[in-house]
């Protein structure tokens, strides 16, 4: 159980940025807006968290199929090769925002603020971004709940208490990144590249550790189950 909650909490590590500055990232690093700036950049920012806010609803459907086949891959592999995959998945796509966002970025010297205009192709990319990381937190949603829910009913522990303390695995990460996300971009600028190039490695890192630490848990006895909240 604690080789669980660690590798929770670094999984969620390598969320909580995206989740929390995921349309912020697409007003102010995609759509060169700035919610206190000129009329304009006000219009560019809004505009760009419109389009995040789209880009989170095709997560959301991306998510839902996603969903229905958790259940297959953790039979067929084994939840923890499920769980290790998702955090690749999530590393591969960390990098790539701060990627895009030096691919927006370079025609403007590196200044977020310096033209209020959007790429086409920047747009459609990051787009299916959004959709990509669908997969991933499907899986986020539910395997580390069913891991815990099947150790508890093995090992002994209880399922309440033992999903009680994986839902503080989850809520310290949260807290952690609330409070140091911001101060952490301020020393590089006001952009959310820093915070999700650490995001990147957090989840390069929890992918390792699970790797050797999570238990094997049986591809038959396995069974998915929706997250229980945080």
């Amino acid at each position: 159980m604690p080789s669980v909650l660690l590798v929770t909490a670094i999984t969620w590590l390598s969320w909580f940025p995206f989740i929390l500055y995921d349309t912020d990232w697409m007003g102010r690093e995609i759509y060169h807006g700035d919610p206190k700036g000129s009329n304009a950049q006000i219009s560019a920012f809004n505009e760009g968290v419109r389009v995040g806010a789209f880009g989170l609803l095709l997560n959301s459907v991306i998510l839902g199929f996603s969903s229905f086949l958790i259940e297959p891959m953790c039979r067929k592999v084994g939840p923890r090769v499920v769980w290790v995959t998702s955090n690749f998945m999530v590393c591969v796509a960390m990098a790539a925002t701060a990627l895009i966002s030096f691919w927006s970025l370079r025609d403007y010297h590196g200044y977020v603020q310096d033209a209020i205009t959007a790429n086409a192709s920047i747009k459609a990319v990051c787009l299916v971004l959004f959709a990509f990381l669908g997969v991933p937190l499907a899986i986020l949603y539910s395997v580390p709940f069913a891991v815990t829910a099947q150790l508890a009913a093995t090992r002994g522990g209880g399922q309440g208490l033992c999903t009680g303390v994986l839902n503080i695995s989850i809520v310290i990460p949260q807290v952690i990144i609330a409070l140091g996300a911001g101060p952490w971009d301020a020393l590089f600028g006001k952009g959310n590249i820093p915070a999700f190039g650490v995001a990147s490695a957090f989840a390069l890192v929890g992918g390792v550790v699970g790797v050797f630490l999570l238990p094997k848990i049986s591809k038959r006895q396995f069974r998915a189950v929706s997250a229980g909240g945080h």
